[in-house]
C-alpha cells in the first residue's frame, strides 16, 4: 500500500475528526453522486449485469456475459456495468455488437481499474457506496454472472434492497448453476435455521439458459412494470445530452 494512501486510512480508522474533515468528505461524496447522477440521467431503463473481472476473452463465462449483452441491447435495454473487464467487458460488448447502448459506472482503485473500451458513456467513482448506488438506480432488472468478494457484494446489497422493500421487486438471474449451487444451498440452510424467509429465495432466477434468464426479464422487468422508455428534455446549458436509446422495450 502506497505511503498516501496507508495515512488516509490510518486517519479514517481513528474515528470522528476534526467537523471540518467531515464536511469536506461529505462534499467529496455528494461530488460523486452529483458526477453519475449527470452522465447517467439518460440513459434509459437499464440491465445491470455483474460479474467477475477476472474472466478472459476465451472463457466461456464471458463469451456468455456477451451474448446477454447482445439479448438484452435487442430487447431494448441499456446494458449497464461496473464498467472494468472481464464480465463487465463482455456484456458491454455485447450490447454494442447489437447496435445497443452500453454505460458503466468504473471505480478507481489503488492499481488503477481501466474502464473497457465498449461502453457508449461512462462515470468513474471515487466511492464504492456511490458506484453501488448508481449500479441499482437506473435498473429494473440484474444479471449476476459468476464472480467474487464484490460480486457477492453487490448480489446480496441488491438482494437485501428488494427484500427490506428498499426498491421495487426486480428481478434478480444467477447465470451459472454449477457456480452458485452451494450458495444457494446455503440460503435454503437459512431458510431452515429460520434467517431468511422462504419467499426471498423466490427473488432469484437460477439458470444456464440465456433464453430463460431472457423470459424470466421480460416477464417480471418489461411486462410487470409496463416498461416505455419516457423522454426527458435535456437542459442545454448544463450540458446535458440525451443518449441514444430505444424509445420503447420489445414484450
Amino acid at each position: 500500500m502506497a505511503k498516501n494512501e496507508d495515512n488516509n486510512e490510518r486517519r479514517f480508522l481513528e474515528g470522528p475528526r476534526s467537523r471540518w474533515s467531515e464536511l469536506i468528505f461529505t462534499i467529496k461524496v455528494l461530488a460523486d453522486f452529483i458526477r453519475g447522477f449527470r452522465k447517467l440521467h439518460f440513459v434509459g431503463p437499464c440491465v445491470t449485469v455483474f460479474g467477475s473481472a477476472r474472466f478472459q476473452e476465451h472463457h466461456p463465462y464471458y463469451q456468455m456475459a456477451r451474448q446477454i449483452g447482445r439479448e438484452l441491447a435487442k430487447m431494448g435495454f441499456t446494458v449497464m456495468t461496473g464498467g472494468g473487464p472481464g464480465i463487465m467487458e463482455a456484456a458491454n460488448r455485447g450490447a454494442k455488437e447489437a447496435g445497443g447502448y452500453s454505460v458503466g459506472c468504473n471505480i478507481k482503485l489503488p492499481h488503477e481499474q481501466s474502464h473497457n473500451p465498449y461502453m457508449d458513456r461512462w462515470v468513474t467513482m471515487e466511492y464504492f457506496f456511490v458506484r453501488k448506488v448508481l449500479l441499482l438506480k437506473y435498473s429494473y432488472a440484474f444479471v449476476v454472472m459468476p464472480g467474487g468478494a464484490g460480486t457477492m457484494d453487490e448480489l446480496f446489497e441488491t438482494l437485501t434492497l428488494i427484500q427490506t422493500k428498499k426498491i421495487a421487486n426486480f428481478p434478480i438471474v444467477l447465470i451459472g448453476c454449477s457456480y452458485w449451487h452451494k450458495l444457494i444451498e446455503f440460503m435454503e440452510m437459512m431458510v431452515q435455521q429460520g434467517t431468511l424467509s422462504p419467499e426471498d429465495l423466490n427473488l432469484i432466477c437460477l439458470t444456464d439458459s440465456i433464453e430463460d434468464a431472457m423470459n424470466h426479464i421480460r416477464k417480471y422487468a418489461i411486462e410487470q412494470f409496463n416498461l416505455t422508455y419516457k423522454r426527458i428534455k435535456p437542459i442545454p446549458w448544463l450540458g446535458e445530452q440525451i443518449a441514444k436509446v430505444r424509445m420503447k422495450l420489445e414484450a
